[in-house]
């Protein structure tokens, strides 16, 4: 691997044949990689794709927005303001970590333009970041009710590579954690950054959705078919 930092232990889910693609998801802040294992089969993705599913595991760490309690977070977060100030160190470690990921995926033989970045929530967050900002082009990112992190930096740090990536974000209407507000600036920033998004909102809370899962698969099936 040329990136140095160890990957964070992980779930897997293989295809029965060598994998042609992959999905590296990673979970909220809280869960851990099993949490989102069981919509697979409810993507509707067809076998011969031969996608493997990555689900790694963030690391306990203590967070101060829940009184410094240890738990499994990509990286700290201090309140659920928008203007808060982001744990930068931690959110580099964790993409290092995830990137870390990709680089074994192409290691295992599968293109870096046949690899997804998913997340969910703080999992997203670090998704997004990290396709970004990563030298090789990605099949694309799926970014579930999240938002942007150390955005101000982002027109310095973005890859040319990955600069009109194409990205499935989902965000539900009711959101009390992560406001509908900030998943719209999310996406106004990816838009200006010449990403193609494609923009689904659900009348839901910080959840997903039978019908959002079936729309992922959909929009996976485009991407690594």
């Amino acid at each position: 691997m040329t990136n140095r930092t160890k990957p964070y232990p992980c779930v897997e889910i293989a295809p029965p044949r060598p994998a042609k693609a992959a999905v590296i998801w990673l979970h909220g802040l809280g869960a851990d990689g099993n949490d989102f294992v069981p919509i697979v089969p409810y993507l509707g993705l067809d076998p011969a794709l031969d996608v493997r599913f990555v689900f790694p595991h963030a690391p306990a760490i203590p967070v101060t927005l829940n009184g410094g309690m240890v738990m499994p977070a990509w990286y700290d977060i201090r309140d659920l303001g928008p203007e808060s100030r982001h744990d930068a160190a931690g959110i580099r470690a964790s993409a290092a970590a995830v990137t870390a990921l990709v680089e074994r995926e192409v290691e295992r033989g599968v293109p870096s333009r046949k690899i997804v970045l998913a997340g969910f929530s703080q999992g997203g967050a670090v998704a997004v970041h990290t396709a970004l900002r990563h030298p090789q082009p990605l099949a694309g990112i799926v970014a579930l009710s999240t938002y942007l992190v150390l955005g101000d930096e982002l027109p310095s740090e973005i890859a040319a590579a990955n600069r009109g990536i194409a990205v499935f974000q989902a965000h539900g209407t009711r959101d009390p954690m992560v406001t509908f507000p900030r998943g719209e600036a999310l996406r106004e920033k990816l838009v200006e950054l010449g990403c193609e998004v494609e923009w689904r909102t659900y009348p839901m809370a910080h959840e997903v959705c039978l019908e959002e899962i079936r729309e992922i698969g959909g929009w996976l099936a485009a991407r690594l078919g």
